[in-house]
């Protein structure tokens, strides 16, 4: 029979067996844990990648996701802006040679090597839901800025529908600036992104869509009425006042048919959008 001693003995060691057994089950917890975060952390990241393709472009609006077309996004032959003595900069607009058939020629904007870089230029939107007034920022993006100014006054988005609308809880767009309605448009150039790591897309933004490939900005841009999560790829050209976000919250309260899911989300809005002009205020 064993003694007390040895029944001490031999209850430490089941003692120290369960200790090490607890602490290795815990091990593995905190293991497969891990494995779980970053799992799911490359799932969202993938999501957003999706979710941010569906911005992307004139031609390939999504690098073909958003939309049906399967065209090729342009060459990055659009080089970045360069600031001139003068304080304007020359801005870059290249030929889109991708032979998208879905680009309307409308020229470029004119003087392109001394282009303004300060003060503001306020845009009426008008839709068929509601005047939408954007101000557009010169200092922040002067390239965009000229461009969108050039193609309001060519009537470039007179007559467009709006195609894309997204209603996620940290992505909230309408998509627009497409002559064929159909993602895969836009005009016969294309330009540089002008994007710092700092940039963000709060409620109230501005920004220029593009392909994914640097130099494929144009013509498509998304107004923001959610605070969205974006990386900072797409060039920020303004902001829509108080008044233009009440309709677009009207847009987005009727939702979309979703005819981008599951990638990269949203789709045209219930309500139909349709720019009747797009009017540079004097």
């Amino acid at each position: 029979m064993p003694t007390n001693k040895q029944r001490r003995v031999a209850a430490q060691r089941r003692l120290q067996k369960q200790l090490e057994r607890r602490a290795e089950l815990a091990r593995r917890r905190r293991r497969n844990l891990l494995v779980v975060v970053t799992v799911v952390a490359v799932v969202l990241v993938a999501g957003a990648v999706a979710l941010v393709a569906g911005l992307g472009g004139d031609d390939d609006p999504s690098a073909t996701e958003a939309a049906t077309s399967s065209s090729a996004a342009p060459e990055a032959t659009a080089a970045p802006a360069v600031t001139n003595a003068d304080g304007t900069v020359t801005c870059t607009y290249a030929p889109d040679t991708s032979g998208n058939t879905d680009l309307v020629d409308v020229g470029t904007p004119p003087d392109p090597a001394s282009t303004p870089a300060t003060g503001t230029v306020p845009v009426l939107m008008s839709t068929s839901q509601g005047d939408i007034p954007l101000t557009l920022d010169r200092a922040k993006a002067p390239c965009a800025a000229a461009s969108f100014t050039y193609l309001a006054s060519q009537e470039f988005f007179d007559g467009t529908i709006c195609h894309r609308e997204v209603n996620a809880e940290t992505f909230g767009v309408l998509q627009c600036g497409d002559p064929t309605g159909t993602g895969s448009g836009g005009p016969s150039y294309t330009y540089a992104e002008e994007v710092t790591p700092e940039t963000t897309y709060p409620r109230g933004t501005i920004a220029m869509a593009n392909s994914g490939v640097p130099g494929s900005t144009a013509s498509q841009f998304f107004l923001v009425f959610t605070d969205s999560q974006l990386p900072p790829d797409y060039t920020v050209v303004g902001t829509v006042d108080e008044a233009g976000l009440a309709v677009l919250d009207t847009i987005a309260a009727a939702g979309n048919d979703g005819s981008f899911e599951p990638s990269p989300g949203g789709g045209a809005p219930n309500v139909p959008v349709t720019i009747t002009t797009m009017t540079v205020v004097a």
